[in-house]
């Protein structure tokens, strides 16, 4: 397939892991933030081909890993109201609440939709005006302007019945938070390309020269990856740590102006909890009051849940980078993709998922199995 194939050439991944071999010296940690690239990295075994001092930290960068369970709750308890079409992306259903998920619900007589884009969501709204719409709005700077938008949209056709239940967050302060952290031993950051795509690079550099780390741009197939890594260790055995463009047939460094004026428009920055991580300042997204009666949250008043994770879910530790799947104890025993503890295990950008998907279960693999690539 025209510009899938090209980015997967073993011959070229060959050359790429001959250089990072000849230019590593000593052990480094980068870690790769968004989950499509940690599942590329799994899938094709590259952290395995890697020089044994080049380490990878998978990071938090799975959206709907990071949706707090306290949000996920708020789902359910709107998706069960007779009066509700409740619109979601099928990775959402079966992510658990504190005690069922929106399968659940469904089973249960609740209107649970599965749509492709949140633009449905809204038709639907148009072709039911005597029932509540609401649409799940997760994800980071990628998902959200489509998101904006509809809401735009609905306020512009004046479609009273549509709201949506927002858990946007933002990448730049993530990486505030990792390195702010007591804990953290990232030295280096492969940025997630399709958000670079959106928002730009104007961001990062402040970020780089603050924690004097590289970030690299990269994208998603095995060849952006070994790319990313390559500008990335250069820059670390040289002592820089500026933010490089890995990516240019996809980023931009100004990004996508019109989302970014779309997002202006409908929402604003505020403080956001992350699925086992905390709460993180300025990291998210919410409707703008010009659009707040558009908010789920506000229009089925669900405040005053509490939650409460599952103690053998080490998922936070994991979407932190600082235990590796496998070393959950739960991992491919109390907890599998057939009954997942936490959303790592559910989403199809999980860590979790994705080590056992491509039986990662802890043991190490022989120099035969791990073979470039393709």
């Amino acid at each position: 397939m025209k510009y899938l194939e090209e980015f997967q050439n073993p011959e070229l991944a060959r050359r790429l892991l001959d250089e990072i071999r000849a230019t590593v010296t000593r052990p480094w940690a980068l870690m790769e933030v968004c989950g499509g690239q940690t599942h590329t990295i799994i899938r094709h075994g590259i952290d395995q081909l890697l020089p044994d001092e080049v380490e990878l930290i998978h990071g938090p960068g799975c959206p709907v890993c990071v949706t707090p369970l306290e949000v996920i709750d708020k789902a359910l308890e709107i998706a069960a109201r007779p009066d509700v079409i409740f619109c979601s992306f099928g990775d959402m259903l079966r992510v658990p609440g504190s005690d069922r998920d929106l399968f659940q619900v469904r089973s249960r007589g609740g209107d649970v939709r599965v749509v492709y884009s949140p633009l449905d969501a809204l038709k639907i709204a148009q072709q039911n005006p005597h029932r509540e719409v609401v649409f799940f709005g997760i994800g980071f700077e990628t998902t959200a302007p489509p998101n904006a938008m509809t809401v735009h949209q609905a306020r512009k056709l004046g479609i009273p019945n549509f709201s949506l239940l927002v858990s946007h967050v933002r990448v730049p302060p993530a990486i505030e938070a990792i390195m702010t952290s007591p804990s953290c031993r990232v030295q280096a950051f492969l940025a997630a390309g399709h958000v670079c795509s959106v928002m730009g690079m104007g961001e990062y550099p402040e970020l780089a020269d603050r924690f004097q780390v590289p970030i690299v741009v990269t994208g998603f197939e095995p060849l952006d990856i070994l790319e990313g890594v390559r500008r990335t260790v250069r820059q670390l055995e040289r002592g820089e740590h500026t933010v490089d463009n890995a990516y240019p047939r996809a980023v931009r460094s100004e990004g996508n102006p019109a989302a970014q004026a779309m997002l202006a428009d409908v929402f604003e920055v505020t403080d956001r909890a992350w699925r086992g991580i905390g709460t993180i300042p300025a990291s998210g997204w919410r409707l703008s009051e010009r659009y707040r009666d558009y908010d789920a949250e506000y229009r089925f008043s669900v405040d005053g849940i509490t939650t409460r994770e599952p103690a053998a879910c080490r998922s936070g530790e994991v979407l932190q980078g600082l235990i590796k799947p496998h070393e959950c104890e739960a991992f491919g025993t109390a907890c599998t993709p057939r009954s997942p503890l936490g959303a790592t295990m559910v989403s199809s950008e999980g860590a979790c998922a994705a080590y056992y998907l491509y039986r990662r279960l802890g043991t190490t693999p022989t120099p035969q199995e791990a073979s470039p690539v393709a």
